[in-house]
């Protein structure tokens, strides 16, 4: 639909609402996929592996599909790079109904309130899933604080022209798909470890382009945060998966795509308004040291929640201070009561 109205049959009003559609559908199918791959692979012990190879196809196709994008739209036309687009989908559909040998799974009927209430009364109860939502949700104010001034930062912070955005932009991209191929390497290790060092790598990214007087050094510095950028996601969604039972992934993990769609509303308003009552370089500080200061909260906070799930096949594990973690591989209650409100 948005290819027929893309050109010469523009209405606004049309548009948005695709858009709204769209992008509803978008946060349920991630949430649902991620769910899948959570209930396939979590009991066979791959879910790493999986979600690293997940990874490296996200980060190559997020950069390759904005070039094929440029290429379809610089050649032709908007509208059949948008009908490309909606062909993929339903070929990606064709190939999961044709698909044989997935497992079969039994479902429980109930109402999308109890289900919610189900997945919302988990990740208040359990100390690591609640810390691991609360902390991501802060984070992504701030990682997505700069991306509304990225344009006025390359012009005017770096006294480069489009070509100095593209290349910004480029940098960030080839730290992504690096990023991705580096926690295929290092996915072994704890989770804690790998959140924390993935995200401090955007505080420090973020702190140095405020600073940075050359585009060069601003391009290195966005390798560095692209970098982190591709461990930090998957790092965070592998260890939300990990303390999650089997029959609530898609739920829990909705609640993170839920954060994500929502939260880098909140970061993009602040940015703009640094930038309009301060600096370009003022808001990637602010990004930055806001980025670093959770970093050093979750050393803190480390101490008393574990962030490390326990081996499939435990019934659970003491994390620090007492904190039990459920064995993720084992199934949910049939009914997650709501605790009651304070």
């Amino acid at each position: 639909m948005l290819a027929f109205v893309a050109d010469g049959r523009y209405v606004l009003a049309v548009v948005l609402v695709l858009a709204l559609v769209d992008g509803t559908l978008a946060v349920t199918g991630r949430a649902l996929t991620r769910g899948a791959v959570g209930t396939l692979l979590q009991p066979v012990g791959l879910l790493k592996e999986g979600n690293g190879l997940m990874n490296v196809g996200f980060a190559a196709s997020s950069v390759g599909g904005a070039a094929l994008a440029g290429l379809l739209i610089a050649q032709w036309s908007l509208s059949l790079a948008l009908a490309a687009d909606a062909v993929s989908f339903l070929v990606i559909a064709l190939i999961l109904v044709r698909t044989r040998g997935l497992p079969t799974t039994q479902l429980e009927r109930q109402r999308w309130k109890e289900r919610f209430q189900g997945g919302l009364a988990f990740a208040r109860s359990n100390p690591l899933v609640r810390l691991l939502l609360v902390g991501e949700g802060l984070a992504l104010i701030f990682f997505t604080l700069v991306i509304p001034i990225e344009v006025i930062y390359a012009r005017e912070s770096l006294d480069s022209g489009s070509a100095g955005f593209g290349l910004l932009v480029a940098a960030w991209g080839a730290g992504i798909v690096l990023g991705s191929l580096l926690y295929l390497v290092v996915k072994s290790r704890s989770a804690a470890t790998l959140i924390i060092g993935s995200t401090a790598a955007i505080g420090v990214a973020y702190c140095g382009m405020s600073v940075a007087n050359t585009l060069t050094a601003a391009c290195l510095l966005a390798v560095l945060g692209g970098t982190g950028n591709g461990v930090q996601w998957i790092a965070v969604v592998t260890g939300l998966q990990e303390a999650t039972p089997i029959d609530l992934q898609a739920r829990v993990v909705g609640l993170l795509e839920s954060l994500n769609a929502a939260l880098p509303g909140v970061g993009f308003l602040i940015g703009a308004l640094i930038a309009t009552f301060a600096s370009p370089r003022t808001a990637y500080a602010v990004a930055g040291i806001g980025v670093l200061a959770i970093v050093l909260l979750a050393l803190i906070l480390r101490r008393f929640v574990s962030v490390d799930s326990p081996s499939p096949g435990d019934d659970a594990r003491d994390g620090a201070d007492g904190v039990v973690v459920p064995d993720p591989t084992r199934r949910a209650p049939e009914t997650v009561e709501a605790p009651p409100h304070p």
